[in-house]
């Protein structure tokens, strides 16, 4: 009796099957979060309470000394800031969810590169991100802020590329992990620390030095200080009053043009996406 060997015949890995696995990997982050309703409200609920509950509360401390401008809107940006945040970082943790649930595996084991799901998970993590974002983004008028199409257009970018860049850090920090309990604790520990110290709840002006350090070296505050900036080009203010709100971020007597402050935001983001892939690339 003689045996005869079975072929297998393995798919070559193309640069097709690399975009379609971005496409795939990314439509299944849009699906997962619009299903998900109850994800969608709880990453909500803490910027509005933040926005409406202790804006006002802050703002009526400190309205004798911001006269004309409604506190909420100086909180307005570092809330949009929050949400995209917030909801980036749980959408790199389904990374974690994943290999807990062996889905993660069965896409390792596929003829396409592990940079390319990375990419989709990150670029799938920046839609959800600003599309949740985007709900804040119509509260606008709630707080003082101009419904001006300029405006919008330039906040729905600068929330993309802040959601985009948070995305892949957590894809950093997921791609390694066990298990959600520690993905979570470190994602806490990193996040919140950076969050507070970006300038999206208290104004940079007048700070201690110790303090000013640490904002200055916090890259969040690259990404909430660009959307302050556009929120508050189209707001009339007192100079003096724009001077204490959004005095920008500086580098000892150099004031840190917008530009500048995207570009440093753009290229920390293809850096976290480059450990990102590389960190992936070793995981099992």
């Amino acid at each position: 009796m003689t045996t005869s060997a079975i072929s297998v015949t393995i798919p070559r890995h193309t640069t097709g099957h690399d975009l379609r696995a971005v496409k795939i990997v990314l439509h299944r982050e849009l699906l997962r979060f619009l299903n998900d309703r109850t994800r969608m409200l709880s990453m909500l609920l803490q910027p509005v309470l933040w926005l409406f509950v202790m804006g006002t509360g802050l703002g009526s401390l400190v309205q004798g000394s911001i006269p004309g401008v409604d506190f909420r809107t100086f909180m307005y940006p570092g809330m949009i800031s929050m949400t995209v945040i917030m909801t980036g970082m749980f959408s790199a943790a389904s990374i974690v969810w994943d290999r807990e649930f062996g889905f993660l595996r069965e896409m390792l084991v596929a003829p396409v590169s592990r940079g390319s799901i990375v990419v989709g998970k990150c670029l799938g993590g920046a839609l959800v991100a600003t599309g949740q974002g985007v709900i804040i983004l119509a509260m606008a008028g709630l707080v003082g802020v101009p419904y001006s199409p300029s405006l919008i257009l330039t906040l729905l970018a600068e929330m993309f590329l802040a959601a985009f860049t948070i995305t892949a850090f957590g894809v950093m920090l997921a791609a390694r992990m066990k298990n959600m309990q520690s993905f979570f604790g470190l994602m806490q520990m990193a996040i919140m620390p950076m969050l507070f110290l970006s300038g999206a709840m208290f104004p940079l002006a007048n700070l201690p030095s110790w303090l000013h350090v640490l904002t200055t070296v916090n890259p969040l505050t690259y990404a909430v200080d660009p959307m302050r900036q556009a929120v508050f080009s189209h707001l009339s203010v007192p100079p003096q009053v724009n001077a204490m709100l959004n005095p920008g971020v500086s580098w000892g007597s150099w004031t840190v043009p917008v530009p500048v402050e995207l570009g440093l935001v753009a290229v920390l983001g293809a850096i976290l996406l480059g450990v990102g892939i590389v960190q992936f690339r070793k995981a099992d």
